[in-house]
């Protein structure tokens, strides 16, 4: 436990507890996409020297639980870093928010803003002042590689997110972003992303 306190994440073990009480909370898919995400993001971080992949499972299978206070949208990423501050998890905190603002602007909301004008203050003075580290760019690369039923291309997950809530005047700068990312990883990993995830084919294309 030591360790993983003074990595700023929970163990495994209680990863897997938290998780279970997010979904008795708020059931849903996001659960299945948190899991898929904490996989996408060990896969990738077991070729990456810089990375733990412990670490990368946890913070990917966790990097929603804002959502276990229920059905929010800007508000779980401000959600659940409160709530992971609260249990001394500052990695995890971080991660919280910075998965979700991959061009480091609080406006990049697709859907309902249901933050106050403060907290939403509070989240833009936090996103000027951290700079996104191979962590933050992992989880927030793979966010954009799971859905609920699996791996799946870049693509096909954005689409996911524009048909569910509309395009925004971000889109356009967001998509070119995790394309960057993506080739970040790619070049430290040396290798497709593609290459390690499985089933990639069977997710995009339904077969």
């Amino acid at each position: 436990m030591k360790d993983c306190l003074e990595k700023g994440v929970p163990t495994l073990e209680e990863a897997k507890i938290l998780l279970e009480e997010a979904s008795k909370l708020n059931p849903g898919l996001w659960i299945e996409h948190s899991l898929n995400v904490g996989r996408a993001a060990e896969l990738i971080a077991t070729y990456d020297s810089e990375l733990d992949k412990n670490t990368a499972l946890i913070l990917g299978m966790l990097h929603d639980i804002g959502r276990r206070f229920g059905v929010t949208n800007e508000r779980h990423s401000l959600d659940g870093y409160k709530f992971a501050m609260e249990k001394g998890y500052d990695l995890l905190a971080r991660v919280s928010i910075t998965h979700a603002y991959l061009c480091k602007n609080v406006d990049d909301v697709c859907g309902k803003k249901d933050c106050t004008v403060e907290e939403r203050n509070f989240m833009k003075k936090y996103l000027d002042n951290t700079e996104f580290t191979g962590y933050d760019k992992l989880i927030q690369l793979c966010d954009a590689l799971a859905l609920p039923s699996g791996f799946c291309l870049l693509e096909k997950r954005m689409l996911d997110v524009v048909m569910r809530y509309n395009l925004t005047e971000f889109t356009l700068e967001k998509w070119k972003t995790t394309f960057e990312i993506q080739k970040y990883f790619e070049e430290r990993i040396g290798a497709s992303i593609y290459s390690i995830l499985p089933n990639i084919k069977e997710t995009t294309f339904g077969f």
